[in-house]
């Protein structure tokens, strides 16, 4: 049963030397299981290394399937939710934005990887059982963390860990992965999506993102249909009907809340909206959704 109005959300944990921590995956679930368990989010970002168990990790409404070895990659505030049932060991690679975007390459990187952004799914994939380097490159990590702070620790870790990700973006290419061509048309999908995330609970109109890109909305509805084969218009609906299912589904907040939450002004707008685009009431939608 949900009990609280708004869902939780969990902040990097103070008092480290960077905001760049390795957990262990079964100490993490012991000590923090009622808050595992339950959807939440973050803001910061998540590489999990299941290397024992075959448990099912929530995110989104999407049921990933985990089996031994495999790596999973999780974007900042993406609302997950660990399995209760199953018994864990591995290792977290956490990480703020701040402590990963040093420079313009480093932000553009971060913003643009498959591993976070991949437009059709989401990332993981199974670690080849002869792959050392994943394994080598966590241990380098380890070895580090455990040394105390100096000077050179932090860009150490930072390099450490865009090797990781330039590495595990060459595997997961090898792995079901849908492959995008890099074009103006990519460049501009990723921009449009960028500032719909900032922006979709005020902003629902295609001409204030084309603006705010830089372009005409003819010319990105040409990169969105090309690479997405999508309306602007739908994207921008997709985006406001996931946080509205979210918070439907994992919250105890009104209708009339969260349509105001969301932009609309008047809660008959909200229900209308939803109910065209998803074919029943938000209230329906809670029903079969609720915890």
């Amino acid at each position: 049963m949900k009990h609280d109005p708004y869902i939780k959300k969990f902040a990097f944990k103070d008092g480290l030397p960077q905001e760049f921590e390795l957990v262990e995956l079964g100490k993490l679930f012991k000590e923090h299981s009622d808050s595992l368990t339950i959807p939440h989010r973050t803001g910061f970002y998540h590489v999990l290394w299941f290397q024992k168990g075959t448990p099912t990790h929530m995110m989104d409404f999407e049921t990933i399937t985990i089996e031994p070895n495999t790596l999973l990659f999780l974007n900042k505030d993406t609302v997950q939710q660990f399995d209760k049932n199953e018994k864990i060991a591995g290792k977290a690679l956490l990480f703020t934005e701040s402590f990963f975007c040093r420079s313009v390459p480093d932000t553009k990187f971060l913003r643009s990887t498959i591993l976070f952004n991949d437009l059709f799914s989401i990332s993981k994939i199974k670690l080849p059982s002869d792959d050392s380097v994943v394994p080598s490159i966590i241990d380098h990590i380890r070895k580090e963390l455990e040394k105390a702070k100096d000077d050179f620790q932090s860009t150490i870790l930072h390099n450490l860990l865009h090797n990781l990700l330039l590495h595990c973006e060459r595997e997961r290419r090898k792995q079901d992965f849908t492959e995008i061509k890099q074009s103006v048309d990519l460049d501009i999908v990723m921009l449009f999506r960028e500032e719909l995330d900032i922006h979709y609970k005020h902003h629902k109109k295609v001409a204030y993102y084309a603006n705010i890109i830089g372009v005409t909305a003819k010319r990105l509805n040409r990169a969105t249909s090309r690479v997405l084969d999508k309306s602007p218009k739908s994207i921008i609906d997709d985006r406001v009907l996931l946080e509205s299912k979210r918070l439907l589904a994992h919250t105890t907040s009104s209708v009339k809340e969260i349509g105001f939450e969301l932009g609309f002004d008047e809660p008959t707008n909200f229900i209308k909206y939803f109910r065209k685009h998803l074919d029943l009431t938000p209230n329906n939608f809670r029903e079969r959704n609720s915890l």
